[in-house]
């Protein structure tokens, strides 16, 4: 495998995006192989006025792996952060609309953990303070990061070397797709993640990207958040995840409310104006030492 760009050649290509307030990061740009393809991050820098936390979050907004809820899901939050200190990078991850499906997604996320950790210094970034947040099929996303990052090394096979850790320090996985499994699996995810047919979607297959049934002593803290009324995605996914992690002694909280449905994304919306669900989280980053 040709071996890619070093952190410092890295550095060298992304500090201009360092100085802007929203800049677009190209992920594969001068990659080998990849310079096509059109995964990009959109940086928001931590606001002046807010904590200097030197934390950083990456988005996954959701869509069914089919598609991307930027503006809803994305930039709503990304903003969130910005305003509480935090960098945020909403994340437009490839999916299967234009015709990707695994292990493009997971190559995505990883590439964009290495390249906030590899800029860290650039964009006044702690490597070590570096979390993903997701929603729907982006909930099942950064829940893979966290549970594949050694596994699953996706980055590494495309001939491209690294000395930042692939680990995310913190996953936060909103009303998440968890399983592929029949009973409770979102179907349309799990088409687009694995492709149609009996030969994409064997028991094998299934079990391997279900992440309840994978998640390994190294996760990372992880706050898990579901409505009961979800009519998308089957709440027991979440209830699943919540149940493993908490048999493998991971740090982790299952935020459960009564009603708000699905695609609250962090929108002025009534759930957020009835339960501002932000705020149990951000307490919960807090005591993590990740916000202030």
């Amino acid at each position: 495998m040709k071996k890619i760009f070093t952190a410092f050649a890295a550095a060298i290509l992304f500090c201009t995006a360092a100085l802007a307030q929203d800049a677009t990061i190209y992920l594969w740009r001068n990659v080998k192989g990849m310079e096509k393809e059109p995964s990009v991050m959109f940086m928001h820098k931590a606001s002046d006025t807010a904590p200097h936390t030197r934390t950083a979050v990456i988005v996954c907004p959701g869509g069914s792996y089919h598609h991307l809820g930027l503006k809803s899901e994305g930039t709503t939050t990304a903003t969130w952060f910005a305003e509480n200190g935090v960098t945020a990078f909403v994340l437009k991850y490839r999916t299967a609309e234009s015709l990707y499906h695994h292990p493009a997604m997971l190559q995505d996320i990883q590439r964009a953990i290495q390249l906030v950790r590899e800029n860290a210094e650039n964009w006044d970034i702690d490597p070590a303070k570096v979390g993903v947040i997701g929603f729907s099929a982006g909930g099942h996303l950064v829940t893979m990061a966290g549970e594949f990052w050694q596994t699953h090394d996706e980055i590494a096979k495309l001939g491209i070397q690294t000395n930042v850790s692939l680990r995310p320090d913190f996953v936060i996985p909103v009303y998440p797709v968890v399983s592929m499994q029949d009973d409770i699996a979102h179907r349309w995810s799990r088409n687009s993640l694995l492709g149609k047919g009996a030969k994409n979607q064997t028991q094998a297959r299934k079990d391997e990207f279900s992440m309840e049934l994978n998640v390994s002593a190294d996760m990372p803290p992880t706050y898990v958040v579901v409505c009961d009324d979800d009519p998308v995605v089957i709440p027991e996914n979440s209830l699943r995840l919540y149940e493993a992690l908490q048999a493998a002694g991971i740090p982790s909280k299952l935020a459960r409310y009564p009603w708000g449905k699905h695609g609250f994304g962090m929108k002025d919306n009534d759930f957020m104006k009835e339960f501002h669900y932000n705020q149990p989280l951000k307490e919960w980053l807090v005591e993590l030492g990740f916000m202030e």
